[in-house]
């Protein structure tokens, strides 16, 4: 999401320049990728670009495809790939062992649906996951849609602009099953005979959302690396009393009387930080009343378990279930001893979690970094 963001802002900020523009979006991966699908970059004709769609081996290239696709003011997909040890082959020599397909879309700024147009509206809307459609290749069709376009998809009568049903049964199945899985991935249909067409189906979740509930010094370190994250942080604790860099770095502050109006979804994580045993019991009681599926505590376990026997005796039961939300002490085991790994150590396991991981070595995984 931070990268969508940073992208937003550049399209916005060159608009009053006139410079052309085009969006690279990585639509297929097959293999082993340093960057995954949905990874994007923003490419203006003067050879600024924001974001990426690799480590680094493939933007030279890409550069070039994109400035490209601006001069013919036509989408190109291009396959890059690093499993073969080809000499004309961008990439040859890194060792990924993956194929790479990138979609290379001329950015037309009096569309208001072109595709970064289509992203922003996403972004600034409702806070929610949003299902795009890109159409990445297609074969046979006739009508008022072309490789490229980017749309949001809503219901099945977002596909009427196809004007086949058949072809809207089979995306709204497929879209549905990716919508479970919280999977986006490429698909090919074929309505009719002689008729193929190919979408990237993304599914956008809104960014991850921290309250951190707590007003003492550490933290800042939290909010600073949450930001360089692209997660939204509310801290919930007295304005006048924390840092003032906190102002700058989370996105809200608010007072603790404003917490039970606050909006948490399935994608907040709860923080209880306040350091005072009868504060984290108040705060623990008002939010095991959410859906919110991270509540995270901090300290060790023997403080929690009182904390646990204190709202029995006051009978407030904790499920089994809330059990399982309740991460205490809260953060993965890196050995954090400074208010700066502690913060990285909490982040770590939020996003360990939020991914459904177990926050351990990459080097002891058995299956591949990423599905495949």
């Amino acid at each position: 999401m931070k990268e969508i963001k940073a992208i937003l802002k550049a399209y916005d900020d060159f608009e009053p320049s006139g410079i052309k523009a085009a969006l690279a979006t990585v639509v297929r991966v097959e293999g082993s990728s340093y960057r995954r699908v949905g990874a994007r970059m923003f490419v203006l004709e003067n050879g600024l670009f924001f974001g990426g769609i690799s480590g680094g081996c493939l933007e030279g290239d890409a550069l070039k495809r994109a400035r490209y696709a601006i001069a013919k003011s036509e989408p190109s997909l291009v396959t890059y790939d690093t499993s073969e040890d080809d000499s004309h082959q961008i990439g040859v020599g890194l060792g990924c062992n993956g194929i790479i397909d990138v979609l290379f879309s001329p950015l037309d700024r009096d569309d208001p649906d072109n595709p970064v147009e289509v992203l922003k509206k996403c972004i600034e809307g409702e806070r929610k996951t949003n299902i795009l459609l890109t159409v990445t290749s297609l074969q046979g069709f006739s009508g008022d849609f072309s490789q490229g376009q980017t749309f949001k998809y809503v219901d099945r009568s977002s596909l009427d602009i196809f004007n086949q049903p058949v072809l809207a049964d089979m995306v709204s199945e497929r879209v549905e099953h990716y919508k479970i899985l919280g999977k986006s991935l490429p698909k090919a249909f074929e309505p009719v005979e002689n008729q193929k067409i190919e979408f990237f189906i993304e599914i956008l979740p809104p960014e991850t959302h921290l309250i951190l509930m707590g007003g003492q010094y550490d933290i800042l370190p939290l909010t600073k690396l949450a930001r360089e994250l692209g997660f939204k942080t509310t801290v919930v604790a007295n304005p006048l009393k924390i840092n003032k860099e906190i102002h700058q770095t989370a996105n809200a502050v608010i007072t603790p009387d404003q917490s039970e109006s606050l909006l948490t979804d399935a994608y907040t994580a709860i923080i209880l930080m306040s350091h005072d045993l009868k504060t984290d019991r108040q705060n623990l009681k008002l939010v095991l009343q959410t859906e919110v599926p991270f509540i995270g505590m901090l300290g060790p376990r023997v403080r929690a378990e009182r904390i646990f026997k204190e709202l029995s005796e006051e009978g407030f039961s904790i499920t089994l279930k809330d059990m399982e939300r309740i991460h205490a002490p809260v953060g993965l085991d890196i050995g954090a001893v400074s208010p700066e790994e502690i913060a990285l150590s909490i982040l770590a396991e939020i996003r360990a979690d939020f991914s459904k991981r177990d926050g351990s070595y990459l080097r002891l995984r058995p299956l591949s970094i990423h599905e495949r």
